[in-house]
């Protein structure tokens, strides 16, 4: 009998950590006449970790300097207009670069770069790349070589957006520069099998670039239902003269979730720069609905040889079949290789109540656990947007997800701080 009680209190405290409460912190709110917070992406200062910056769609980055404690924000302004599809990085001195689409009256026709010296609290007017009219450009992303100060910049070039035209293609591109952001090199094609221009499943889309302490950088991308990758081991001068194809992605990039307008699954992809043992790995996450459009799933890769070979897709979310698991951020901790995923999830529920969830993992991605981290589910509506990214990033131990909810018709852009002993416990 004592046993058997033993056994049931393990069990219940194993249920109770599972579903254990993460103070969530709200660090921006939709306010009447202002345009809705969403798609927030985030970093922590590899100088001063105490330093974080959250990028807010549209036009808006909220600010730390004391670990979370007081948060500050900030607007931006271009001359080229902001056209959203924000994302959010900093170099290894501490220098921030938030990428965005030049707005409507630009056409969207380039990728703009602003750049803070001070931490997040003030930013230059821009400077853009991509700029071939008639082209337009969409879906950029962006990462940092983990030892120099080079940064770098992948999209999708359409050649005419939303054109049905079969002659009509999109792209993936790529541009870098050497010199804090002041100066971008003429953007390179890397893709060679191009997508249509729909903006749909047979578009390439997605592309998100990762680089390693050697300067060799990796980028993935979405494409007619399968995911590549492409590479450059020279630091992006010179690419491969085809498309790896290294998984199917059944059903597609462009997902239907319910309660959203659209949703994606487009891979992420980081690169362990840690003084581990899986030291260079490469590590790819992305949602896909392999099974049914009723039940989106969260898959993990894993490479040890620069792409050449892959791990077997592994389904990270936990619950039974049937339930919607989506929108991906992925981030590893440069310090101790720990591998961190956060995304939506409705696994508790029958109608569009959604909880937001971490899955971890400490052995390289052999395996993962998870914990619910939002203190309550909310509801979204297809009527009201609450965007296309979630954001993470882990640095020294400390692991900070940012999400997008929305309450009464408004949206707002929450952060939790994570400690990694707090799951080593679990």
């Amino acid at each position: 009998m004592r046993r058997l009680i033993f056994l049931l209190l393990v069990l219940m405290l194993k249920g109770n950590l599972l579903q254990a409460q993460f103070k969530n912190l709200v660090i921006a709110v939709e306010t009447n006449g202002e345009n809705p917070v969403y798609d927030p992406t985030i970093s922590i200062s590899r100088k001063n970790p105490k330093n974080i910056a959250v990028g807010v769609m549209k036009d808006k980055v909220i600010y730390t300097k004391d670990g979370g404690l007081s948060w500050k924000a900030t607007g931006l302004s271009s001359s080229y207009g902001n056209g959203g599809n924000p994302v959010l990085v900093g170099d290894i001195k501490g220098e921030l670069f938030y990428y965005h689409l030049a707005d409507e009256s630009n056409k969207r026709d380039r990728i703009v770069v602003h750049k803070s010296t001070d931490g997040g609290e003030s930013w230059s007017d821009g400077e853009f790349l991509g700029y071939n009219p008639p082209t337009r450009q969409r879906y950029s992303r962006a990462a940092v070589h983990p030892r120099k100060q080079i940064v770098y910049a992948t999209w999708t070039q359409f050649d005419q957006y939303g054109s049905t035209d079969a002659n009509c293609h999109s792209n993936i591109m790529f541009s870098m520069s050497a010199n804090g952001g002041k100066k971008w090199s003429k953007a390179t094609q890397i893709s060679q099998t191009p997508g249509n221009c729909a903006d749909d499943d047979n578009s390439v889309a997605g592309a998100m670039p990762a680089v390693d302490q050697r300067g060799r950088v990796f980028v993935a991308w979405s494409n007619q239902g399968t995911i590549f990758m492409d590479r450059s081991f020279d630091g992006g001068t010179t690419w491969l003269t085809n498309d790896l194809g290294i998984t199917k992605q059944e059903g597609g990039w462009s997902l239907n979730i319910p309660g959203f307008r659209r949703t994606h699954g487009m891979p992420v992809l980081v690169v362990d720069n840690s003084k581990g043992r899986l030291n260079g790995s490469i590590y790819l996450v992305w949602a896909g609905q392999q099974n049914s459009e009723d039940d989106t799933d969260i898959w993990f890769m894993r490479s040890t040889n620069q792409g050449d070979f892959w791990t077997q897709p592994l389904r990270i979310n936990q619950d039974e079949a049937g339930k919607h698991q989506f929108l991906p951020a992925l981030a590893v901790d440069d310090e101790t290789g720990y591998i961190y995923i956060v995304y939506y999830d409705r696994r508790a529920y029958d109608d569009l109540q959604t909880d937001v969830y971490l899955a971890y993992s400490m052995d390289g991605g052999a395996s993962f656990k998870e914990a619910k981290i939002s203190e309550k589910p909310f509801t979204p509506s297809a009527e009201k947007g609450v965007g296309n990214y979630l954001g993470i990033d882990a640095y020294k131990g400390i692991i900070m997800p940012v999400w997008t909810r929305t309450d009464e018709g408004r949206t707002s852009v929450l952060t939790t701080i994570i400690k990694d002993t707090e799951l080593i416990k679990k």
